[in-house]
């Protein structure tokens, strides 16, 4: 999650913007499959000849639908696999808490159930970003590379980007909008952040930085903040390539040909 704060924004937007982080649409392979004793709603393509895994994260209270756009295309030659989170879509609800080393811990489990094996290429959008980030800092050894897709900062709401600093009335309609699991997810975001930050950065693994551009026009102390913070992300991979794209934070959707190219660099080449 990284949306600008402006000074002033109407219900409708926020709605929309709540609408879209859910959305919903089919992948290739989608099914629901009873893994590690719950239910776990995923899309898997194999390929036994293919030039790696691409494992895609999606953003809070977003669902796998949210890479319809890029998922595909990855998917004609190479092993790709988006998946719910517990307590989305129709993916079980789970008691452990939410932050990030749980989320990463049970994503590793999970692609290790289902016969994925590492190294992977770690996409991750808003705060599937800062999933992937702390994946790629907790097991280096396992990623090929990392591409953060308007990920959030691990500190995005310290500082003067803290909730405590949002409009009242954003808050609230905020908290109401947000699902039962996507709640307990954002309890747990600083925690998670934290959780990077003690880990040293992912090196010697290409990372790509995919930032999104319109947003940097919005002017707003929150907002000056979130952006400051959407440029300071590639500092923290030193060695990283930051690419501006002309969209707004909802990248796969409105600029899903950036995904592609992103991930197209990274893959292996294939032999001939």
């Amino acid at each position: 999650m990284n949306l600008p704060i402006p000074n002033r924004i109407s219900l409708p937007i926020l709605l929309s913007l709540v609408m879209l982080m859910s959305g919903c649409a089919s992948l290739p392979n989608e099914k629901v499959g009873a893994i590690n004793h719950q239910l776990v709603e995923y899309a898997l393509v194999r390929h036994e000849t293919g030039t790696g895994t691409v494992v895609f994260e999606n953003g809070l209270d977003g669902k796998m639908g949210w890479w319809k756009k890029v998922l595909p295309e990855i998917a004609k030659d190479t092993t790709t696999f988006a998946y719910n989170r517990p307590g989305y879509g129709k993916s079980d609800p789970i008691e452990t808490p939410r932050d990030g080393l749980h989320t990463v811990d049970e994503l590793r489990l999970l692609l290790g159930s289902i016969g994925l094996q590492p190294p992977y290429v770690l996409v991750g959008h808003s705060l599937g970003g800062l999933y992937m980030q702390l994946f790629a800092r907790r097991y280096p050894g396992e990623v090929s590379a990392l591409i953060l897709v308007d990920s959030t900062h691990p500190a995005q709401f310290k500082g003067k980007g803290s909730v405590e600093n949002w409009p009242a009335w954003f808050r609230l309609a905020f908290r109401l909008y947000l699902s039962a699991a996507a709640t307990a997810e954002m309890d747990a975001i600083n925690t998670t952040g934290e959780e990077v930050l003690a880990l040293p950065t992912l090196t010697g693994k290409p990372v790509i930085v995919l930032s999104a551009l319109q947003p940097m026009q919005e002017k707003s102390e929150l907002a000056d903040d979130a952006n400051e913070k959407r440029k300071d992300i590639a500092r923290l991979y030193p060695g990283s390539k930051q690419v501006w794209v002309d969209s707004g934070h909802g990248i796969p959707l409105e600029s899903p040909e950036s995904v592609i190219t992103a991930i197209q660099e990274v893959l292996p080449r294939q032999q001939p």
